[in-house]
């Protein structure tokens, strides 16, 4: 359902919001996953992709409302 809404939502914020979620699940999953196989690596990784995440949709959303 969520990349239905990525790809078609009816609004642009609306897909923005729906990509921060994929992004959050995805942040989640390798984490728990870093975890479970306790390597660390996953979890910098994991890191790194929700910093990448939240800064695009700060970008993304700044950009949307005109003040970029």
């Amino acid at each position: 359902m969520l990349i239905y809404r990525v790809a078609k939502g009816p609004h642009a914020v609306d897909r923005v919001v729906a990509g921060d979620t994929i992004d959050s699940i995805t942040v989640v999953i390798m984490v728990l996953y870093g975890a479970i196989s306790n390597r660390g690596i996953y979890l910098d990784i994991a890191l790194i992709v929700s910093l990448l995440g939240f800064i695009s949709t700060v970008a993304i959303s700044k950009y949307l409302e005109g003040r970029l």
